[in-house]
């Protein structure tokens, strides 16, 4: 259950995230009206939150393995809602920190003596 808690919460931090910056993205970069980057910085506000829910207690390895959902979240998210077609390497670098965020968040550890 906890691995699934971790997952859903990185997902709901992804979408905070990415999304907020997408929004004032929107909001800067492609002339749409200014709440949507209040609103994106809403979105940026509650990822932080979001964040803080994870059942592990170390802020870096929280942060350290959200950065690979981070990268794979914002391929993904270009390709729902920009039209990104990522190339072999993207997808091959995505894969490879998501990798990294199963064996940051869910590789057994001995307790420390």
């Amino acid at each position: 259950m906890t691995i699934a808690k971790s997952v859903l919460l990185f997902i709901l931090a992804a979408v905070a995230e990415i999304g907020g910056a997408w929004m004032v993205w929107q909001a800067v970069r492609e002339g749409r009206a200014w709440w949507w980057a209040g609103i994106g910085i809403i979105a940026l506000g509650l990822y932080g939150f979001v964040a803080t829910l994870q059942p592990d207690a170390h802020f870096g390895r929280i942060l350290a393995a959200y950065g690979g959902v981070f990268v794979a979240g914002s391929l993904a998210w270009g390709m729902v809602f920009d039209g990104f077609r990522p190339d072999r390497w993207d997808v091959i670098g995505s894969v490879i920190c998501i990798a990294g965020v199963a064996v940051i968040m869910f590789a057994p550890r001995t307790p420390v003596s």
